[in-house]
């Protein structure tokens, strides 16, 4: 399986909404109080919080193109198409009437390093290029703070260096390249930089310590969880979106880093969890190296679950600087990492049935935990 993606206008959304600068679409679409938005990779976890985000913004032209088949109970109220970013033709045709694109679609580490060359660099191409010849207005790029690899300071802004670790921060670099060149040939191109993102439908690798806590265990950590590693709410995230899509273009069309404003330790953050399970757990951490060494030698086995941007970057400090989307966008997080973490726990208790026997690598299903499993007898 690869990646996926209250009726409210008021008066200063209509001005944003009527008079959109840098639009360059077709005269047919100027004044237009509805836009029509793709979301690419709308079947995923992000693709369904935006779809539900959009829809309570009162913008119901909305469709979305995913590998997989979109099998929510909003599935009615948009037009979902079954396709490749990686097929220009059917790019173009996705493209057709379209003002806003929410690009979230990606292969995610654990794919094949091929598919995420493919998926994240050529497919953001075919879509700048498709959005470049239909006019769109608006491309709102969804990166991710993989870019800055594992720097040796923080908080991290957006002018940092960017060095991708493994297929996937360097691929996303690339993307954000594409997004460049599009920019400079007239798109407006927010890209945002999201921490770890959770909430409602997420699954991966969260899972893995949702299901520890459910079942009454204590939780290893890599590392003692002194560390700070930033998270991030998905309701934010697509918040943060909504701005991008609705100021004006010269203020957004930027890159953004968009994260958590309130965050403590690993620890204590994920203890949150644990305490909210009920059961009297705790985390437990191991020093890092051995850890990291024996997750390494398991990877290779194909025995562990985790991928090397996880447990490589587990107990290293983890945050960037929101300065910019707070002063420019206005951006004004609600949760923070303990109010996520909690939700997005408590929507697990909630949809367990739905998804207890499904597994994969993407973020809608649960990881398998192969040898880890194992390990959780002794917890």
């Amino acid at each position: 399986m690869r990646p996926s993606l209250y009726l409210r206008v008021d008066f200063s959304v209509f001005l944003v909404l009527f008079g959109l600068a840098g639009r360059r679409g077709p005269s047919r679409r100027k004044g237009s109080m509805q836009q029509k938005v793709l979301i690419t990779g709308g079947s995923g976890f992000l693709g369904i919080n935006l779809v539900r985000h959009l829809l309570a913004q009162g913008i119901t032209d909305i469709r979305s193109l995913d590998l997989v088949p979109f099998d929510y109970p909003e599935r009615g109220q948009i037009e979902a198409v079954l396709g490749d970013i990686r097929d220009p033709a059917m790019v173009a045709r996705c493209m057709q009437g379209v003002t806003w694109v929410i690009h979230t679609a990606a292969a995610l580490p654990l794919y094949s390093k091929e598919d995420i060359y493919s998926t994240d660099i050529e497919g953001t191409r075919n879509l700048l290029a498709a959005a470049r010849q239909e006019g769109v207005a608006r491309f709102v790029h969804v990166s991710s703070t993989a870019v800055y690899g594992i720097p040796d300071h923080h908080p991290l802004l957006e002018t940092d260096r960017l060095q991708g670790v493994g297929a996937y921060g360097e691929a996303k670099i690339a993307a954000e390249e594409e997004c460049v060149r599009a920019r400079a040939q007239g798109l407006c191109v927010p890209i945002v930089r999201p921490k770890s993102f959770i909430g409602p439908e997420r699954l991966g690798v969260f899972a893995l310590f949702y299901d520890w806590a459910q079942d009454k265990r204590n939780f290893p950590m890599i590392g003692y969880g002194h560390n700070r590693y930033q998270l991030l709410d998905v309701a934010d995230l697509c918040a943060a979106i909504w701005l991008c899509l609705t100021l004006e273009a010269g203020k957004v069309n930027d890159v953004f880093n968009i994260g958590a404003q309130e965050f403590t330790t690993m620890r204590e953050d994920y203890q949150a969890v644990l305490d909210c399970a009920g059961f009297g757990k705790r985390i437990i951490g191991f020093p890092a190296r051995p850890v990291i060494w024996t997750l390494r030698f398991l990877e290779a086995l194909h025995l562990s679950p985790l991928y090397k941007w996880v447990y490589e970057t587990a107990c290293e400090d983890s945050f960037v600087s929101i300065a910019k989307a707070q002063q420019i966008l206005g951006y004004r997080p609600q949760y923070s990492n303990k109010d996520a973490l909690v939700r997005n726990y408590q929507w697990y208790l909630a949809n367990m049935a739905s998804f207890q026997h499904a597994s994969g690598v993407s973020h809608r299903v649960p990881w398998k935990q192969g040898i880890l499993r194992l390990f959780k007898l002794f917890f």
